[in-house]
């Protein structure tokens, strides 16, 4: 499976940003890519200010334009996360087109990004943003796939429930900043696929130090086995990621872990 990590420049302008981000999706299926994957927030500034202005409902112009974009270049395409209205709720979504364009999945960010740390990031998305409640995967011709957003990576047992479905990679559209990416990012992706013997993408906005929120940049792809296929550094780039079943198969078949699993001794029960 062929994916293209797009780590794109996110500005003030919507409208700019869904063409930035069609272009270089239209790079990547002429690259020859099954699978394009675009970072969270990529139409809108990551802040508090702009969710609800930028916010869209159900079927909104953005998911349109993704929709119509994954159906002229023929890739699956994980719309990366942007602002959903419902009511008087707004949430951090992903949508993940197939290749005919059909939307195969809409996953809410589940545990949102509420941190206050000591000389380094403040940050609490729960002052504007709903929490979503669902663990996500989709079907492609290369298997099973799981989908989260950013925070959610750091609940292992999140993404275990995605590799008990089957997923086979977990996709990530994330937006770490400067004093959680150098101490966690790539540690987080490699630990999630060690732990769950699968494929991890991660694919962050470009880094703008003038921006209300600097992200850290550097989109990452890790194979089960924990080895970094790929990595950015801040800047705005295309990267390309070869997540091969065999490979997946392979980890899985010599260190079992998944089938060797004691389900016994890891039951809940009430006192």
């Amino acid at each position: 499976m062929h994916t293209a990590l797009i780590q794109m420049r996110v500005s003030a302008d919507k409208d700019d940003n869904v063409r930035r981000a069609s272009e270089m999706v239209r790079r990547a299926a002429a690259f020859g890519a099954d699978i394009a994957v675009l970072p969270e927030m990529f139409c809108c500034p990551y802040d508090n200010a702009c969710f609800v202005p930028y916010g869209e409902a159900d079927g909104g112009p953005v998911q349109q334009a993704l929709s119509a974009l994954a159906a002229e270049t023929g890739i699956y395409l994980v719309g990366g996360s942007l602002p959903e209205i419902e009511g008087s709720a707004c949430y951090n979504t992903s949508f993940v087109y197939g290749r005919d364009g059909r939307r195969l999945a809409r996953h809410r960010k589940a545990h949102l990004f509420d941190i206050d740390v000591t000389g380094g990031q403040r940050f609490f998305e729960s002052d504007t943003l709903s929490p979503g409640s669902a663990v996500t995967t989709f079907e492609t011709e290369f298997g099973t796939m799981g989908l989260c957003i950013c925070f959610d990576l750091r609940f292992e047992e999140l993404a275990r429930c995605m590799c008990l479905r089957g997923a086979a990679c977990i996709f990530v559209p994330a937006a770490f900043n400067m004093t959680t990416g150098p101490a966690h990012w790539e540690l987080l992706f490699r630990q999630r696929a060690v732990d769950n013997q699968c494929f991890t993408v991660g694919v962050s906005p470009a880094r703008d130090r003038e921006s209300s929120y600097v992200a850290y940049g550097n989109s990452i792809a890790v194979d089960p086995w924990g080895s970094v296929l790929c990595r950015a550094g801040g800047e705005e780039t295309i990267l390309y990621a070869n997540l091969d079943p065999a490979r997946l198969e392979a980890v899985r078949r010599q260190l079992p872990i998944l089938s060797a699993r004691r389900t016994d001794l890891y039951e809940v029960r009430e006192r």
